[in-house]
């Protein structure tokens, strides 16, 4: 079904959802860590928490997860939430605050158009907190496909920011 359709250009991604097997660790994670608020809760099954008053950027339940497994990081599934911070200084920030708390990371790449920290929240579900280059930084192929690449990301240049 081939068409010419395309989404508009102001489209975003309102929210991610994710399933959880304890609900007060994965508020642990997200708010006493990440620094999300919890906007409301549902009893004692799931929280919508977000930054800066929307009404929620992430969902988290237990209505069918309660207690279940680890996500496995070979099976099908969400690869990982992507939470994008508004300056370089900012994404600084909170690589100082998990280093500080001692929250392992599983990686760091500049991407060429972003520069991205990546970890896994206690579900084992992947969180890749990032900053986006300015659009004039970013370089182009002839054929007007945007150039990505995983490269090593300079974690000491970036603590320079604070």
């Amino acid at each position: 079904m081939k068409t010419n359709y395309k989404i508009p250009t102001q489209t975003r991604i309102g929210h991610v959802h994710l399933k959880v097997s304890n609900l007060q660790r994965s508020i642990e994670f997200y708010c006493d860590l990440l620094g999300f608020e919890i906007t409301t809760m549902f009893g004692e099954d799931a929280a919508f928490i977000s930054a800066g008053g929307y009404h929620h950027h992430i969902g988290l339940n237990t209505w069918y997860s309660k207690n279940f497994p680890l996500s496995h990081e070979k099976g099908v599934g969400l690869f990982h939430t992507a939470i994008l911070y508004p300056t370089r200084k900012d994404l600084a920030t909170i690589y100082d605050r998990i280093l500080k708390a001692e929250y392992p990371f599983s990686g760091a790449a500049d991407h060429g158009v972003s520069q991205a920290l990546y970890l896994n929240d206690p579900d084992n579900n992947g969180v890749e907190l990032y900053w986006d280059r300015p659009k004039e930084e970013w370089l182009y192929n002839e054929d007007g496909t945007i150039v990505m690449y995983s490269a090593a990301l300079d974690l000491e240049d970036l603590l320079k920011e604070l």
